[in-house]
């Protein structure tokens, strides 16, 4: 298991840009990603990356807009979200595991992170 901090989550207009940074702690060699829930919704995937750093996957929602990146040195990881719209308002959560491969499944992550909100107006 590893612990997760996420930070950078805030209050943006609509088009404008936010970075969320997690950091993580423990020793696992896993895959991170991010997830977000909207108010009455299921938790939806965003974007993740493999361990090596060499393999992304995106959302649909948000292809061509997010960007997630990571740094194994400092075991920390990041979303650069661009071009915000409303619909992107949610809680965003740090996830990790359970392999070293980038994880798209809610239901099978090994960690989660306490969530940041990412609230974006019109």
């Amino acid at each position: 298991q590893v612990q997760l901090v996420e930070s950078g989550g805030g209050l943006v207009q609509a088009g404008g840009s936010l970075r969320l940074s997690c950091a993580a702690s423990g020793r696992a060699l896993y895959g991170m990603g991010w997830f977000r829930q909207a108010p009455g919704k299921e938790r939806e995937f965003v974007a993740s990356i493999n361990w090596s750093g060499g393999i992304t996957n995106y959302g649909d929602s948000v292809k061509d807009r997010f960007i997630i990146s990571r740094d194994k040195g400092s075991n920390t990881m990041s979303l650069q979200m661009n071009s915000l719209k409303s619909e992107d308002t949610a809680v965003y959560y740090c996830a990790a595991g359970p392999s070293t491969t980038a994880p798209t499944i809610a239901s099978i992550i090994a960690s989660w992170g306490q969530g940041t909100q990412v609230t974006v107006s019109s």
